[in-house]
């Protein structure tokens, strides 16, 4: 089921929390583009809608709840597409994420690195 879409790309972070806190892995991999490349896990990549639900099904196996809003950092536009970023809410790094306005005006992610450690 189609769940709310991202109207703006901003909108993306917002929609995974509250995705992830329903223990909604198909309703966050709806935030990719079906060919969407994720840099995870470590060294390696993630590639496709589908193989992204299949590592947020694992993970949400693992992480307490509720999962923890992360106030973004400043989008950067370029036409139709967009970086955004977050600040980890325990501060030990960053999560960076490149944005698509599809034809209908809705944003998805198809570019995603989790986390960024800090030097």
């Amino acid at each position: 089921m189609t769940k709310n879409r991202a109207t703006e790309p901003e909108d993306l972070t917002r929609l995974f929390v509250e995705r992830a806190n329903e223990r909604d892995a198909a309703g966050m991999a709806e935030l990719y583009a079906p060919d969407a490349v994720m840099a995870y896990p470590p060294g390696a990549s993630t590639v496709g809608r589908e193989a992204v639900r299949a590592v947020f099904e694992r993970m949400l196996e693992h992480v307490p709840l509720p999962f923890p809003t992360e106030p973004p950092l400043p989008t950067v536009r370029y036409g139709d597409l967009a970086l955004t970023s977050t600040r980890s809410a325990d501060d030990k790094g960053g999560r960076v994420q490149v944005a698509r306005r599809e034809p209908d005006g809705t944003w998805l992610r198809i570019i995603d690195r989790p986390e960024v450690p800090t030097g």
